[in-house]
């Protein structure tokens, strides 16, 4: 069983880093800082960005879950 949570783990870890780096930058970095945020998009987010999002969320949910399992079931 530990090691499902140890593998789950892992693929969990690689696809958020995945899908952070998938995500479009917010700004206000230090290139904003010399105009180079003028191209901001005003509409808000899209519909793919939304679902990124919700995607992002719900594996770190799962990842944080894999962690917690992983503890219980080495400290018992």
């Amino acid at each position: 069983m530990e090691l499902a949570f140890s593998i789950l783990l892992v693929i969990t870890s690689l696809l958020l880093i995945l899908l952070v780096l998938m995500h479009k930058g917010k700004g206000g970095g230090l290139s904003d800082m010399f105009g180079g945020g003028v191209s901001s998009s005003l509409g808000g987010s899209s519909v793919a960005e939304r679902n990124l999002d919700r995607l992002t969320v719900a594996l770190g949910l799962l990842w944080a879950a894999a962690i917690v399992a992983l503890g219980l079931l080495r400290a018992g």
